[in-house]
């Protein structure tokens, strides 16, 4: 077994005599005692074979469903074998965005290719190369719409309770007023909304389809948010713009989303990716790395970074985002996945999604105790009442035949149904629920 030593005890000695200091423990002087740890209770060293075997009995703990019928922001997708068989090389796997963009053309041309699929997915004018996720690019875009006198943004209750809490974290950091609009039938209420876009609402954030899976009607809660002077920020699921309305036509000023389901697995929460995007109004306010096309000395295509201040990636306290890379693999993960399965591959999955889950939710509704919660059009999740209020019974007995059930939500049940569900499973689902609960 070999090991790494990056110098010797008399290398750092010269280290700490040039710097002026005698010891490491100098370096951190900074931080309060109180805060350190003294002691770190590792066990002892094992070999490789030790390390393998425990790691797979610590594997071996995981439950695997067979059926999935949760999404609830993480959505269970088929991905083509080709997606992992292009991103899988190791010159992508181990290639990372340079900051002199013009020695690596090729990791510039996918990002460029990502941005471009985005636009085209969202109608909007410029996207950039990702973020870190959905979440954060949802409290990235804030951070856009906030003006000198507008400092205040309003979220929708409907939106997802995660996205809402770390948008909270992020105008807490930057002295930004963020106020809940309340929803009403699961869906945002458009008079209480107008009533609070007065003139220090910096802008205003709606999910489309909603946490609740509806579908809200963005394009009046658009007018409203336009009519006030506001910026209009929609969080999107990417398969829905398969067969919906793009943020664009629906008068978004910036479009903001997960790219998980763009050939992400689930894959315990990560990595996944936000993607961003805005109208050309609002492309000079877009965070973190951007890529555009140029032609070089002899008019040959070639990619650059644009758009961006060198504070935007070096010197964060003047830089209006603390956005200084982008999820480059993942990035080009989604451009794969999107490439691949072409715009009537996306609105075939988009509608075996919204047909599945109509049936699923038709089939489930019929069954005492679990009824529909809201009446409004969905996509593919849609929220049920539970009987007796206790979802986590009807979960465990899911559980038990190898389904993984809805999300438990408010004494109900948020279903989630994908083109990997079939109709099969989706009996099944029914008939456990009719006969064991």
């Amino acid at each position: 077994m070999g090991s790494y030593i990056p110098c010797n005890s008399s290398e750092r000695e010269q280290m700490l005599h040039e710097i002026g200091i005698k010891a490491v423990d100098e370096l951190f002087s900074q931080i309060p005692d109180e805060i350190k740890i003294k002691h770190l209770n590792l066990p002892e060293g094992m070999s490789e074979l030790e390390v393998g075997r425990y790691i797979g009995r610590m594997a071996d703990k995981n439950i695997r469903f067979r059926t999935i019928f949760r999404g609830a922001g993480a959505y269970n997708h088929y991905i083509p074998s080709i997606v992992k068989s292009i991103t899988g090389k190791e010159e992508f796997v181990t290639a990372y965005t340079p900051y002199q963009a013009e020695i690596s053309q090729g990791i510039l041309q996918s990002i460029f290719e990502f941005q471009t699929m985005i636009c085209r997915l969202t109608g909007m004018d410029v996207s950039n190369a990702s973020v870190y996720d959905g979440a954060s690019a949802a409290a990235e875009s804030v951070a856009m719409c906030v003006e000198r006198k507008r400092t205040k943004m309003l979220v929708s209750a409907a939106a997802d309770p995660m996205t809402i809490r770390t948008m909270r974290t992020y105008c807490d950091g930057s002295n930004t007023q963020l106020v809940v609009v309340p929803a009403k039938d699961g869906v945002t209420d458009p008079e209480v909304l107008e009533n609070m876009l007065d003139d220090t609402a910096a802008g205003f954030y709606v999910q489309q389809p909603n946490y609740y899976g509806l579908i809200e009607d963005a394009e009046t809660l658009g007018q409203l948010v336009h009519e006030a002077g506001a910026k209009y920020v929609m969080g999107v699921n990417p398969i829905s713009l398969g067969i919906m309305k793009t943020p664009a036509a629906q008068g978004a000023d910036i479009a903001v989303g997960e790219g998980q389901p763009l050939g992400m697995p689930l894959s315990f929460g990560g990595p996944y990716l936000g993607f961003m995007a805005s109208t050309t109004a609002m492309m000079r306010k877009l965070p973190g790395r951007i890529v555009g096309e140029t032609a070089d000395v002899d008019g040959r295509r070639t990619f650059v970074l644009t758009l961006q201040a060198r504070e935007q990636h070096i010197r964060r306290e003047k830089a209006s985002s603390n956005v200084c890379s982008n999820q480059a693999l993942c990035a080009m993960t989604a451009a794969v996945y999107m490439a691949a399965m072409g715009p009537e591959g996306m609105r075939r999955v988009a509608t075996q999604c919204l047909s599945k889950a109509h049936y699923a939710a038709s089939k489930i509704s019929d069954i005492p105790g679990f009824a529909l919660r809201y009446g409004g059009e969905f996509f593919h999740e849609f929220v049920t009442e539970c009987p007796g209020g206790d979802p986590s019974a009807v979960l465990a007995a899911l559980e038990k035949e190898g389904i993984l059930g809805g999300y438990a939500v408010e004494g109900g049940i948020l279903w989630c149904v994908t083109e990997m569900n079939t109709k099969e499973e989706i009996d099944k689902l029914a008939k456990i629920l009719l006969t064991e609960i």
